[in-house]
């Protein structure tokens, strides 16, 4: 058989996705010719239709068909030379087969008993005990801030309002403040019992400010503007970097930690506890 050019292969293939939605097997199409070998590998239509999604456009199939083939002869090539050039002793798998299939098989097993029968809960006590024992751990890198965040349109009504909404902490001051900026603020942020960078808060001002700390430690309320915008941002309590990060700002953090300890645990104790089973049933013997 001669060898097919690319652009003749190329060729062959458009017309192999163009007629795939009506070569289904069984219906006498023959799914096993062969597009393309190397040496004694062969793949074949049935095995190239298996790896691309259906409902594609033949254009997005075409070039899927394309990358799964030029993969496939890369593979299969790079095996070829593996299997001239290495030893019998370095060609033997089989061993590090059967740890891979082992490692595999106890992984899914603990996932399984993790999701059947271990409980992800972390109860806010833990999380104040774990921070009082590692609180050296938690150093801010950044500044933080609590606060409010407004950007408003310079048309916008009744900013005189605004402007003593903003800097206040009564409640009837901040439901009058929400329902103001919903209905015109192009952005709201109130962030008075929650931590925030204040690098993000920073990043939308029109000219940011370049020295944080003496910004932090001066500022209470502040307002700026750029040709479209008035820009309000009250800042009611801040910490600096170094400082000891607040407990509800590393929350989070602490959480993750204890989730990842708990299932570590939890992976432990089944594991003892399948060992003493099995000395107890006479599973496990000692010889």
């Amino acid at each position: 058989m001669p060898i097919k050019t690319i652009s003749s292969w190329r060729s062959l293939l458009w017309l192999v996705v163009l007629f795939w939605p009506g070569c289904k097997p069984g219906d006498g199409t023959p799914e096993q010719e062969p597009l393309v070998s190397v040496g004694s590998e062969v793949l074949t239509k049935e095995e190239l239709r298996a790896a691309v999604p259906e409902q594609l456009s033949p254009q997005d199939s075409m070039a899927i068909a394309e990358d799964y083939i030029s993969r496939w002869i890369r593979n299969q090539l790079m095996l070829r030379q593996a299997e001239m050039n290495l030893s019998p002793q370095e060609k033997d798998v089989e061993k590090l087969l059967d740890e891979y299939r082992t490692s595999l098989l106890v992984h899914l097993y603990q996932q399984k008993m993790l999701e059947q029968k271990h409980s992800p809960l972390v109860t806010s006590r833990e999380i104040e005990e774990y921070y009082a024992q590692m609180k050296d751990n938690f150093n801010l890198q950044e500044s933080i801030i609590q606060g409010v965040f407004i950007k408003v349109r310079k048309d916008a009504p009744e900013q005189s309002f605004l402007q003593r909404w903003y800097r206040s902490a009564a409640s009837e001051d901040l439901i009058h403040l929400e329902a103001y900026c919903f209905q015109h603020a192009r952005t709201y942020e109130q962030f008075i019992e929650t931590w925030v960078p204040f690098r993000r808060i920073n990043s939308m001002l029109p000219q940011p400010m370049t020295n944080e700390l003496q910004f932090l430690r001066w500022t209470k309320h502040y307002e700026t503007s750029d040709e479209d915008y008035n820009y309000y941002l009250a800042i009611h309590d801040f910490q600096l970097p170094g400082s000891a990060a607040p407990v509800a700002f590393v929350e989070e953090r602490i959480r993750a930690i204890l989730l990842n300890k708990k299932r570590i645990e939890f992976i432990e104790t089944l594991g003892k506890d399948l060992y003493e089973e099995g000395l107890r049933e006479r599973i496990v013997n000692f010889y």
